[in-house]
């Protein structure tokens, strides 16, 4: 029982889950299979909607809202594909903080160690996958929400291109400034297990107006022989500590041995990532998330929200400066594309540190750190994460490797061999002994 150590889920769907396996154990013995996943676990962050669940998006404000009456498109295709889903997880409130704790359900644990964050907001998805709690989970990322847990707990998991995945039965729902950075993501042990999630849950739903219908390739046909990668461990905000600068160095040099070259570059506009995720969230200041909270019935709200909305305040600016931040975003893309003239993917720190002691990610020196996954969010690049190697003190440490936009072939393919080459995930410790 791993949940009451690490608080990973806030409903455990026990009695349901042990019905559909005995079910999916039924026609397997009779000869039919329901799809690639008959019968795997899979687990769904607590803001993405499950019919007959309550989805609170870990705000107080919905504490009481009713249990959901339709799956999210995602939750949908998991199913149909035979997936038995297990559990519903823990996040931040209203999803808005580098760790997992809200007013509801309390505080996830690292599974690495106990007194440590396993990251925000899919921290409950990535503290359960990383403890062998569920198979395959659902995480939403707007500024590093699938990846940073994922870092942090040791797991493998992507942030599609921003328009991907359908967010049809999100909460909140897609819409406004926020819909270009932000994207629902698979979070996984192993990084075979997202590749086949991704084919499953790629396509448009008729319903999500962002979703065009491009096919995605497959990562076992990419030729890593003709990749040029370029690789930073600082990019020009925040430089990663030395552990984590030299995993990341360790796994480009690895990876030079079977790509067509790699060299240390990155693109110059970088370091205008952070200021301009900001820009993008809090153009107001913070006050549309503040009045939305209000008129969710949000009375309360956690201490890390708080500080988040605090930090939004120097960027609220009047509707001339947001076609400047419009316009900052527009130019910010174009030099990012520009960069691929030159490189087919990106490897980097997902993030400064390995994870961090509860409370600690408000701290300004930390919270500018999260801009190595904000970074390509304000893109809209796909980015995966994959464990290459581990703290002093037995803590993961995890690369980041980014592509263009629709390549997440080549952003899984490279994450693949560096876990076959380092080993990815391992079982923790922490747990095994307690």
């Amino acid at each position: 029982m791993v949940n009451p150590v690490l608080h990973g889920a806030v409903e455990v769907q026990a009695e349901r889950a042990l019905e559909d396996a005995a079910a999916a154990d039924r026609e397997l013995a009779a000869g039919f299979s329901r799809g690639p996943l008959h019968g795997v676990p899979f687990s769904v962050k607590d803001s993405i909607e499950q019919a007959g669940s309550r989805c609170t998006a870990g705000t107080f404000g919905r504490r009481d809202a009713p249990p959901s009456t339709a799956d999210a498109t995602l939750v949908e295709r998991l199913r149909k594909a035979g997936a038995i889903p297990i559990a519903r997880t823990n996040l931040p409130d209203l999803l808005f903080a580098f760790e997992s704790a809200n007013l509801l359900f309390g505080q996830t644990n690292n599974p690495y160690d106990v007194t440590r964050t396993p990251g925000g907001s899919s921290g409950g998805e990535a503290a359960l996958l990383a403890a062998c709690g569920s198979a395959l989970g659902l995480g939403s990322d707007a500024a590093g929400s699938v990846r940073l847990p994922a870092a942090f707990s040791g797991i493998a998991a992507i942030k599609p291109t921003s328009g991907r995945l359908p967010r049809t039965g999100h909460f909140p729902p897609a819409g406004g400034w926020l819909e270009t950075v932000w994207q629902i993501g698979p979070m996984a042990r192993w990084v075979e297990d997202l590749i086949e999630a991704m084919r499953l849950l790629t396509g448009p739903d008729g319903i999500d107006p962002t979703v065009p219908d491009v096919p995605y390739r497959d990562p076992r046909q990419v030729k890593l022989a003709e990749l040029r990668v370029a690789f930073f461990t600082d990019n020009g905000i925040a430089a990663a500590d030395g552990e984590v600068a030299g995993v990341v160095r360790a796994a480009a040099a690895a990876l030079a041995s079977v790509v067509r070259s790699v060299e240390e570059s990155r693109p110059a506009c970088l370091a205008a990532a952070y200021d301009l995720e900001m820009k993008l969230i809090g153009p107001d200041g913070g006050d549309g998330l503040r009045d939305y909270l209000r008129e969710l019935g949000s009375s309360e709200v956690h201490p890390l929200l708080n500080a988040w909305l605090d930090k939004l305040e120097p960027y609220r600016t009047d509707l001339a400066g947001l076609a400047r931040y419009w316009a900052e975003l527009d130019a910010y893309r174009a030099e990012m594309t520009r960069f691929l003239r030159r490189y087919d993917a990106i490897l980097c720190p997902a993030y400064i540190h390995a994870a961090l002691p509860h409370g600690e990610s408000v701290r300004d020196d930390n919270f500018r750190g999260f801009s190595h996954t904000m970074a390509f969010n304000v893109a809209g690049w796909p980015g995966a994460v994959v464990r290459c190697g581990e703290s002093g003190t037995g803590l993961p440490i995890a690369v980041q490797v980014a592509a263009a936009p629709w390549r997440e072939d080549i952003a899984l393919r490279v994450a693949l061999w560096l876990e076959g080459a380092f080993g990815g995930w391992k079982p923790s410790l922490c747990l095994a002994e307690g």
